[in-house]
């Protein structure tokens, strides 16, 4: 089935929407329910997992289920996407991430409108950050290439299991951490650091590009003479 622009943004935003909905309120709830770090980041790693196979399974075949301006930028470069919905696609995600962390809010009664201090930054915040969308662009474009099946539960897996590998617990997602910024949570990033993190994620997304484009084409065999 083929949907038309406007229904591949709306899916777009609300996928987005809902992806951050379950970060940050997950991360609201766990830091409610326990005083303990580890348990309350287990707390926001497993609600997330799951709503990225619960929401790649049912938007993906609408929009693709991108979510992420990282994911987008990269389909646009391979000629997957046309650059001027991959536009739309990032003002979408953006648009959604923002109101999902709104939502979060209001779920919680808390300020709807807030600014994080949680401070993210430093050399091993950043490399952590390429780690993360490097491995999550080249867990999406090996699983198309070998699996396209699986790709719901191979995103879910992958950032769950990079929420504890990785020392900034996989942002992965400019979107993502747009909206975050604007939450004062467990789950928040200081707007101050939402740019570096951006850099390291598309720094991250294109070098997966590049090794996959690499890795993955098929070889073609010359005929013995």
């Amino acid at each position: 089935m083929k949907f038309d622009l406007s229904r591949r943004l709306v899916a777009e935003a609300l996928g987005t929407a809902i992806l951050v909905a379950a970060v940050v309120g997950s991360g609201i709830m766990a830091d409610r329910l326990t005083d303990d770090v580890a348990l309350a980041l287990l707390g926001n790693t497993v609600p997330t997992g799951a709503i990225l196979v619960v929401l790649i399974t049912i938007i993906g075949p609408i929009s693709g289920a991108h979510f992420n301006p990282a994911v987008t930028l990269v389909f646009a470069l391979r000629r997957e996407t046309e650059a001027s919905a991959a536009l739309a696609y990032v003002v979408a995600q953006i648009v959604g991430g923002i109101a999902g962390t709104f939502l979060a809010h209001a779920m919680f009664e808390l300020p709807i409108l807030q600014i994080s201090e949680n401070v993210r930054t430093g050399n091993g915040q950043w490399i952590a950050e390429l780690v993360a969308a490097f491995g999550l662009v080249f867990t999406i474009l090996a699983g198309l290439r070998f699996r396209g099946d699986a790709i719901p539960w191979l995103v879910g897996l992958y950032i769950t299991s990079a929420y504890w590998f990785t020392a900034s617990t996989s942002f992965a997602n400019p979107a993502v951490a747009i909206a975050r910024a604007f939450s004062n949570t467990f789950a928040g990033i200081r707007p101050l650091d939402v740019p570096a993190f951006i850099i390291a994620e598309l720094v991250g997304a294109l070098l997966a590009m590049a090794l996959a484009g690499w890795l993955l084409a098929e070889t073609k065999m010359r005929a013995a003479e």
